[in-house]
């Protein structure tokens, strides 16, 4: 089923070779530098396109703490056993700060490579307690972010089913790291299996593949999350072109803010080249044109995909403008 739902999606979405340029919907997967900290400051340029981030933590990045130009998503990350989290994102609220939505449970799901690992029923008694009192401040609530793997959709019918209507999600986290027609054939199913909930897709690469290969991926999942709506039919999802305010994907935010050398999902699907310069790609996500910078990986470091939480825990149309 999943695979009609992917080549009727690719026919919408030829290799083209001019690029949408500008996108409000585009987020910082923030991954912090300790080595090359001026990194932090390509994202928040005054050409920059980005317009909010997340750390995969309750409060803001040091880097960004009094910057206005990027919105703060906090991430309840895993498994905690006090109000930390919602401690933390009521007090930043009461201070002043825009908090509009929340993230929930990084790959909870997935233990290998650095998921959290929370089993459902732990997580929709943590959800209920942490994240549910923020809606009754208008807080918009991402539900937990699972992986592509199909147990993903496994877990996530669990935790429904613990939550037992008390967890308001609003809108659906997505991960995806492979192809285009793999990335358009999951959103499809994750539209089709929660119809009255927005997509964000909050963590997307093709690892290791070639330069073409991933500028190729990143120029149609762009156009894909700006201009798609899809329906389900009784053999496959549909999906067609529409005016962007259609769409039911509201926001995205590629996982590459870091330099080619220490990359886990490749060198060439990272946005900054080993020597800290915009590749195409990570120039194309800020709104601007193609700078030609070459990304390479570390000698003799394995370019190997272990996962995007490793970086956690390391952490804590296709053209010139």
């Amino acid at each position: 089923m999943w695979l009609i739902a992917a080549v009727s999606t690719l026919a919408l979405f030829p290799i083209i070779h001019c690029q949408v340029s500008t996108s409000p919907k585009r987020g910082l997967v923030h991954v912090p530098s300790k080595k090359y900290p001026s990194d932090d400051q390509i994202w928040i340029s005054p050409t920059s396109d980005l317009t909010w981030y997340y750390n995969y933590r309750a409060t803001p990045s040091p880097a960004y703490a009094k910057s206005s130009k990027l919105e703060f998503v906090p991430m309840l990350w895993g498994s905690q056993s006090d109000n930390s989290f919602l401690n933390a994102v009521q007090q930043q609220i009461s201070d002043g700060a825009n908090i509009s939505h929340v993230l929930a449970f990084n790959e909870p799901d997935g233990a290998a490579g650095g998921g959290s690992n929370v089993a459902p029923a732990l997580a929709a008694q943590i959800w209920i307690r942490e994240i549910e009192p923020l809606k009754q401040k208008g807080v918009k609530l991402g539900g937990p972010g699972v992986t592509g793997a199909p147990g993903g959709f496994t877990w996530l019918e669990s935790f429904f089913t613990a939550c037992n209507g008390n967890c308001s999600v609003d809108f659906i986290p997505v991960h995806w790291y492979g192809n285009f027609e793999g990335l358009a054939s999951h959103v499809g199913h994750v539209r089709a299996t929660y119809p009255n909930m927005t997509i964000w897709v909050t963590e997307y690469a093709y690892p290791g593949t070639s330069i073409a290969d991933a500028q190729n991926f990143y120029n149609q999942s762009s156009q894909f999350f700006d201009r798609t709506e899809c329906g389900l039919s009784s053999l496959s999802v549909s999906c067609t072109l529409t005016d962007d305010h259609h769409s039911y994907v509201t926001r995205y935010s590629y996982f590459g803010s870091f330099r080619s050398d220490v990359s886990n999902v490749g060198p060439t699907a990272a946005m900054l080249t080993q020597d800290g310069k915009l590749t195409n790609i990570g120039s194309w996500y800020l709104g601007g044109s193609e700078t030609k910078n070459v990304p390479k990986g570390s000698a003799g470091r394995s370019a190997a995909f272990a996962g995007s939480s490793l970086l956690v825990l390391l952490a804590v149309f296709w053209c010139s403008a």
